[in-house]
């Protein structure tokens, strides 16, 4: 099914040169998929002609849907892995952040909240510096563990098993 937003995401691509195999969207959304079919579309039309390695993609599967066990799934889809066995509300260093966690949403959802700026000191041991971040980000309104912020306020507590100096059970 076509529309409007699939035309201009292709018309996007085209005008900028970006091949379908290096597209920007994320792999397994919507607009990635259509996409897809949108590029099918065009080559039906007489409108699109593939180049190596997109055609070899548009001979693929992707972006068409099927059923199975009553859920419409994607076919021929690179499938991302789910973290299945991993520590809920305990900060780890790393990831695209200087600092992630693992949390339950309001939906029973496991999801990965980063926080931290790379690159920048945590100055945990500075009284003047904890004041201004707890004021600054207003940790004492932060309830939502969902949310980044809640975790930046939070980071004393856990200063030492991310390796920190300092820390305590305090706010910033």
């Amino acid at each position: 099914m076509r529309n409007f937003s699939s035309y201009l995401n292709f018309e996007y691509h085209l005008d900028n040169g970006i091949p379908l195999h290096e597209n920007v969207f994320r792999v397994g959304s919507e607009a990635y998929y259509e996409l897809f079919n949108e590029a099918r579309c065009r080559i039906q039309e007489g409108k699109y002609i593939p180049e190596g390695i997109d055609k070899e993609l548009l001979e693929t599967d992707i972006g068409l849907y099927d059923m199975y066990e009553d859920n419409h799934i994607p076919l021929d889809c690179p499938m991302i892995e789910e973290e299945k066995d991993v520590e809920l509300n305990s900060p780890k260093r790393g990831g695209n952040k200087k600092f992630y966690v693992y949390v339950k949403n309001d939906k029973g959802n496991v999801i990965k909240v980063s926080f931290g700026q790379p690159g920048m000191s945590v100055n945990i041991d500075d009284p003047d510096a904890r004041a201004s971040f707890a004021a600054r980000h207003q940790c004492d309104q932060k309830k939502d563990k969902t949310k980044p912020g809640y975790w930046a306020c939070r980071l004393p507590y856990y200063a030492k098993q991310l390796g920190l100096s300092g820390g305590g059970n305090f706010f910033w």
